[in-house]
């Protein structure tokens, strides 16, 4: 029988309640600080640590459970007889269930203005010491490291006066993988520091920790095993928040095109649409309605878009339900899906159908609306696997405005053509790089895609534009990087570009001004690059 329970949070949600029904059980109730003080003023009977130890807390609390009458309490094995003679020796009894949660170390270095003094104040000793040891012990101690995990154990104390050793063992990789979360944020925190205190962009060590949220069938190919997992703490409105409402088991493609597709679509403020293939927008538009987006959407390369990821970023009705189960998409994402347009998806049974919640409204103002990139529903950092390495970089977040243009031609572009102008670069950030984007009137009329001549992109461009029935004259376009010569500019405006949208920064970027003078086009420079690889 459960004869002995030691409790000792940082975090006191539910502690009194579950204490209660500790002591109703028969269970004697040991604590310490603050949280015998709780259970006492509850009318719980409580014994602090340092009674049963017979050593006071000291330095300040940093000393209150380094001691051998808790660690050997939550160490010895029950089934090996000469543990169990040593605590007998030395009178130390079991300690059959832990119940901590550790110093807010994370949200303490969260916090604006927070120290060096305050971080270190932070970091809990004695309870990550008390949850190894009984995580190591875990067939005789019920550890117990989240509020979220009371109620269970005591439906299982109550049915039978244990908890279930499958349940046990459970509770010991949870608390190993808060022991190993609570380091590593220690390290991420402490490895960013400079000897002069200031925080160094990049610290000296990473711990990547994430979540497995499934197992998926394989790969990229059959031959490929492969699982989906999830930051620690994912940013609100991001891929690996979606409710699947229907549909097949998504594979390690389907999700890896339902990111870019979610990803470009929540970057745009009106009503839009993004339909993706094989990580690429072949067709972006905005509307005023997501029928009408994806309307527009789809003349852009209706061939490509078969078997495609199509994205909104405003609930689907009835009506766009109908226009796009026309067409064999693998997902369909969107922040809500209306009843009827539901019952019209359930026909579509393969169909897998992804609601995000979108950021808050105001996520699109950026850094200018004060907002981090986790807040904004985006990553913070971009990591990519090299041959036993990794990359590590801050995720292109960056938000062009009008006042950000630089026009360097003599021809100046008409308010619609600025518009549209930030539509393109909007759109060719999201595609592979070498990036052509070919638009008018808030649609995509040809995407050229990850050539490794510019040239080559911009000509693709032109013949799926070609190959949609769609006319190019009088387009803007968006290259995602300068051109390095004037040829690349020669065949946008053959194919019927009248005005450019491109980095700049070449140093034959004089040659290529000309080029748009003589051709009689408007360009513009944006001072920054997309390249996506």
């Amino acid at each position: 029988m459960t004869k002995t329970a030691l409790l000792s949070v940082s975090d006191k949600t539910g502690i009194v309640d579950f204490a209660q029904s500790l002591h109703q059980l028969g269970i004697k109730l040991l604590s310490t600080g603050g949280t015998a003080k709780l259970l006492a003023d509850a009318g719980l009977p409580v014994t602090e640590v340092a009674d049963m130890t017979g050593f006071p807390e000291m330095l300040d609390g940093r000393v209150k459970t380094l001691h051998p009458n808790v660690h050997g309490g939550l160490l010895a094995r029950r089934d090996v007889p000469e543990h169990m003679v040593a605590l007998a020796a030395h009178g130390i009894n079991t300690i059959d269930i832990l119940v901590v949660n550790l110093y807010p170390f994370e949200a303490t270095v969260a916090k604006a203005g927070c120290t060096l003094e305050d971080a270190i104040e932070n970091i809990d000793i004695g309870g990550p010491a008390m949850v190894r040891s009984a995580a190591k012990n875990w067939r005789d101690v019920a550890v117990l490291t989240d509020a979220a995990q009371y109620a269970d154990v005591l439906a299982q104390l109550k049915a039978t006066g244990e908890v279930a050793i499958s349940t046990k063992f459970a509770l010991s990789v949870a608390a190993f993988n808060r022991i190993s979360n609570y380091d590593g944020a220690i390290s991420d925190y402490l490895s960013s520091i400079n000897t002069d205190g200031s925080h160094a962009r990049y610290g000296s060590q990473s711990n990547g920790r994430f979540v497995k949220v499934q197992d998926l069938r394989y790969g990229e190919n059959p031959h490929q095993d492969a699982a989906f997992y999830r930051d620690l703490h994912p940013a609100p409105g991001s891929i690996v928040t979606a409710v699947q409402l229907q549909g097949k088991e998504l594979s390690y493609n389907n999700i890896a095109d339902a990111d870019a597709a979610w990803e470009c679509v929540k970057s745009f403020e009106g009503c839009a649409c993004v339909i993706v293939k094989h990580a690429n927008p072949c067709g972006v538009a905005t509307g005023d309605s997501p029928q009408a987006a994806y309307s527009k959407a789809l003349q852009t390369d209706p061939t490509s878009a078969f078997g495609g990821i199509v994205a909104f970023n405003r609930p689907v009705d009835a009506a766009t339900m109908e226009a796009v189960t026309k067409l064999f998409v693998e997902v369909l994402i969107a922040p809500d899906f209306d009843a009827d347009a539901l019952e019209l998806l359930k026909k579509k049974v393969n169909v897998r159908a992804l609601k995000i919640a979108l950021p808050k409204s105001d996520s699109h103002q950026g850094a200018k609306g004060g907002k981090t990139a986790w807040e904004q529903g985006r990553n913070a950092r971009d990591v990519k696997r090299v041959g036993s390495g990794l990359l590590m970089q801050s995720s292109d977040n960056h938000e062009l405005t009008l006042a950000d243009l630089k026009v360097v031609t003599t021809k100046q572009p008409t308010p619609q053509q600025l518009q549209d102008l930030l539509f393109a670069w909007s759109v060719a950030k999201y595609v592979k790089s070498n990036a052509i984007v070919y638009c008018r009137d808030g649609m995509t009329l040809g995407v050229g895609a990850g050539q490794m001549s510019r040239i080559d992109s911009a000509k693709i461009a032109s013949i799926k534009a070609e190959n949609a029935g769609l006319v190019l004259l009088d387009s803007v376009v968006a290259s995602d990087a300068f051109f390095p010569f004037r040829d690349g500019l020669d065949v946008v405006v053959d194919a019927g570009a009248s005005c450019v949208i491109q980095p700049g920064g070449s140093v034959r970027d004089d040659e290529v001004i000309a080029a748009a003078n003589e051709r009689g086009v408007a360009m513009v420079f944006t001072g920054v690059r997309h390249f996506r690889h």
